[in-house]
Formats: structure tokens, sequence, C-alpha cells
């Protein structure tokens, strides 16, 4: 196999960070190459220098046997190299077609070729399976076919290298299957794909090849026909890992904290694919967590949304307690002892252009206030400095911007956030998605130590060992519906997927 990509000695330092340390990376021709590492690692810098976003302080790179040095993401592109990044860049109210060749549309230097420029996309399209009209407009499209978008646009420009980067994180499992055949049908056809994931079981679906980072620095590389699961996480983490998703002993529950009956939401008719719920009910109890597990679409989201009060509900009853309550609002819910932590982080929770300090204190004026109307900085640094401590938050200070840290760590900020409210509920929505395995085990840390002080916590996740791993109970919910309740002891990863995919749960084993 001959090499199509060749990395040497690369390094890149940033004011205090030396963010990589002489790294090493090597792709094959006609390879899907894992490229994996904790958040921090030097992954998004290595590939922002590929990719000609950044420029390397030192090193090497070659591409197709020819020494390069990318002076901006046109000129890797117009090398062959192409970058797909987790959150896309296309434009919305612009077509299918006009989105693929988007600065080189075929015609004359005055006019568009129309028909041309359909033919073209509806070929590409052919050949990854997207089964849209190329006229489509983009805002109507799925997430897992604008990511298909993405790839007939690399293709356009006949890259002969693609960077994925973090494909999967939004995706069905229906849909992830999808997209492994076709990166494997690039494959087939010659290209090669750099595959960055922190969803492990994917790099043995459908990886030749991985290498790790650790700290900016190179740590391993190899076959993964040949690698196990216990080694990557070795090499990611500095050390031995006994268990991806620690398991926890079986709680004695409490009191119930939290009982939701029959709720109620139809659907939008503004929003015609949400999910609307169907007499969803179900119970929480203090120091217990619960897992609520179903497919996409099947209405999770919606219901831990209905209970904090961002969504209004149609019919149904809340009790904290024991105590009918009502709750109109997230203000409301926050009074009640409610805390969220949203799915989306960055779109949801964090402030992303304010400073750490800001985003963990937001919600806790009362305690860093002076005089109610002022924030005593003494109180906000002493708040900042004890929940680094406790979670562990790597930063440089309580006035870094918050999107300068990685994935793991601003998570961890959101829940210090509600942390120093003292919640009685938390519901936590996809806690650990995007963030590298050793963050994932010090989230899960988080909410086991919750959960023991007393605290009722209600874990909303796509990946089914961490909800078998971290639940005491799991709640599994399609299309809207409850479609049963089981304890972990009784549970496995196929009987959770056929209560999720089923009308009707299973009654064996049910709690």
């Amino acid at each position: 196999m001959k090499t199509l990509l060749k990395m040497t000695g690369v390094a890149k330092r940033f004011p205090g960070v030396q963010a990589l340390d002489g790294v090493d990376f090597e792709v094959m021709e006609g390879e899907v190459h894992a490229l994996l590492g904790e958040n921090g690692a030097g992954k998004s810098t290595l590939l922002k220098i590929l990719s000609g976003a950044q420029t390397a302080d030192s090193g090497e790179i070659e591409f197709a046997g020819a020494p390069v040095r990318f002076a901006s993401p046109h000129a890797a592109q117009g090398a062959g190299i192409a970058t797909i990044y987790q959150e896309f860049t296309l434009a919305p109210d612009m077509s299918i077609a006009e989105n693929v060749f988007i600065g080189r549309e075929p015609g004359s230097r005055l006019f568009v070729s129309w028909g041309k420029l359909a033919a073209e996309t509806r070929a590409i399209s052919e050949r990854i399976g997207l089964k849209r009209l190329p006229l489509t407009t983009v805002r109507e499209l799925s997430v897992a076919e604008q990511q298909l978008v993405e790839i007939a646009r690399a293709l356009s420009m006949r890259s002969r290298l693609i960077v994925m980067d973090e494909p999967t994180s939004a995706l069905s499992e229906a849909e992830v299957a999808n997209l492994f055949e076709i990166v494997k049908r690039l494959r087939a056809e010659g290209i090669s794909v750099i595959f960055v994931t922190h969803r492990l079981d994917e790099i043995f679906r459908i990886c030749d090849r991985y290498t790790v980072l650790r700290d900016g620095r190179y740590v391993g590389a190899g076959a993964v026909a040949e690698a196990n699961v216990d080694r990557i996480i070795r090499l990611m983490v500095g050390r031995d890992v006994d268990l991806l998703y620690g398991a926890r002993p079986a709680p004695t529950p409490g009191p119930i904290a939290l009982e939701a009956r029959g709720l109620t939401r139809r659907r939008d008719p503004r929003d015609p694919r949400a999910t609307e719920l169907i007499d969803v009910s179900l119970t929480l109890r203090q120091g217990e967590i619960v897992g609520l597990a179903g497919l996409v679409g099947a209405g999770r989201t919606e219901t831990v949304r209905a209970i904090f009060g961002a969504d209004t509900l149609e019919s149904g009853e809340i009790l904290i307690d024991g105590k009918p309550v009502r709750i109109e609002s997230p203000e409301a819910a926050m009074r009640l002892g409610i805390g969220l932590v949203p799915e989306d982080r960055k779109k949801q929770a964090l402030f992303l252009q304010l400073a750490i300090r800001a985003n963990l204190s937001i919600a806790a004026h009362d305690q860093i206030s002076a005089l109610k109307w002022f924030v005593d900085e003494r109180k906000e640094n002493a708040l900042v400095e004890s929940f680094k401590r406790k979670l562990n938050i790597r930063m440089t200070g309580p006035d870094q911007q918050v999107s300068k840290l990685s994935g793991g760590n601003q998570q961890k900020v959101v829940l210090a956030r509600w942390l120093a409210l003292k919640p009685k509920i938390l519901i936590v929505d996809e806690p650990t998605r995007g963030i590298d395995v050793g963050a994932k085990i010090e989230v899960h840390n988080i909410l086991v130590e919750m959960a023991k002080s007393g605290v009722a916590v209600l874990v909303v996740s796509s990946e089914l060992p961490e909800v078998l791993a971290l639940c005491d109970r799991i709640v599994t919910m399609r299309v809207g519906r409850v479609t049963g309740e089981i304890a972990r002891a009784d549970a496995t990863q196929e009987i959770l997927m056929s209560m999720m995919a089923l009308d009707e749960a299973p009654a064996a084993g049910a709690a």
C-alpha cells in the first residue's frame, strides 16, 4: 500500500501551550485511518495544519509524494484534501447543487449553467445515495442528508483525502450504518479517509489503522485488526482503565423526588418533524440515576424539556416530593430545585464568548453578590476555584474564555453551574456527547457522587453501554411514548434495543 500523506515532526505552540510537539502521522492510499486522543490531545491542531487553516512552527508534510505547505484551506482543497467538520459549513438557504459547487459553478463567467449544475450534482448524489433533487434547499434536509451534501462537495473537488471530524455524533444507528457503507465505497475507489471519533466501537467497524495523540505528542499507531479497546484507551489516557463506563453498585432508593404523569404535547404545526409526547409517565427517586433511552425521534429531549418548563404541555401532571406543581418556565423549575444540562452545550448552555467565571456563576448570583446588585469578585473567584478542584476542570484561570476549553471541560463548567445551586433533581441530556474517554469517566463520577449525596438524576443517552453502567433503572421510549421500564440488573443491550424499537415492551425482566 502506497503512502498518500506523511507528516513528520510537526510542532505548533500557542501562548502558554505546546499544542503539538514533534508529531508524526501517516495515511496510506485507500484506507480509513482513525485519529484518536482525548480533547486537548492535539488532533484539531494537526488537522487544521493539514487543511491549511493554521501553519506549523516546524515539521514537514508530504502529500502524494511531494512536499507541501498549504497557506489556506483553498490551497489544501486544490491539492485534493477536503475536511468535513462536526459543525457543517453549508448555506442553509441555498440548494444542494449550489452548496456542492459553491464558487465553482459550471457555466460562463456571467451565467451559471443550471442544467449542467443539476446534472453533475445528480451524478455525485447517486454515487453516495443522496436521494434528493439537486435544487432542494439544504434547510429541508435532515442532519444525515446534510452530511452527504458535505461529502458530495468533497467528491466534486476530486479529493484524494477526506477528513471526517466526529461524523456520527448526531446520527441515528441506521444513519451511521449508511454512512459507513458510503465510507467503504470511497475506500474501494481509492479515496483515503481520516476518521476522528470518540466512539471507540466505531474504530473497529470502519477503520483500517489508527494513530493516537496524547498531550500534543504521538504515542502510538497500528492496525485496528491487531488492537483492542483496552490498548487504545491505555494509549489515549496514559493509564489502564478497567471499564470504559465504570459500573456502580445499586443504591437504596429514597422517596420519590419527581413524578411525571401523562405528559402530552401535540406536534407543533410549524415544525412537522418534531416529536409529540403522548401520555408519558415516569418516576425519579432521591439518590437514584434513571436512564431515558430511545432511538432518534423517540421524544427523550422533548420529555425533559417539558419537565423543565422549556416547552408547554397540553396535559399531564408533575409532582415534586409528592406535591403537584406548575412548571411554566425554566425559572419556575429552578425555583423548585430542578436543573437541566441540555443536549447541545454550545448552543443551549454556554456563553461561548464569555469567561469561565461568568458561565459558572451566572445562576448563583445570590451566593456571590454584594448588596444584591453587585458581584463580589472574591466570592466568585472562590466559587470557581472550588469547582475547579472538585471537578478537575483544566483551565488557565477564571478569566479564560470558555470556548477555549476542551469539550469535556466545557461540560464540567455546565455541571458546576448546577452543582453551585445544589439542585434536588438534575436532568442531563447526552452528558458525554463529543467528549473523550477520560472526560467521560470523570463526568460519570460526578453524576454518581451527586446521586450518593441524595440528588435524583435523570440521564438521557444514546449510548447503551453508558445507560447500562450508569443507571439504576432505565425507561425506554419510542415515537413519543414510554414503551417500558427495566432494572439495570435485568437489562442487556439486546433487551433495551427491543424495548426501544417495539411499540410494546417485553414483559420479562420489567421492573
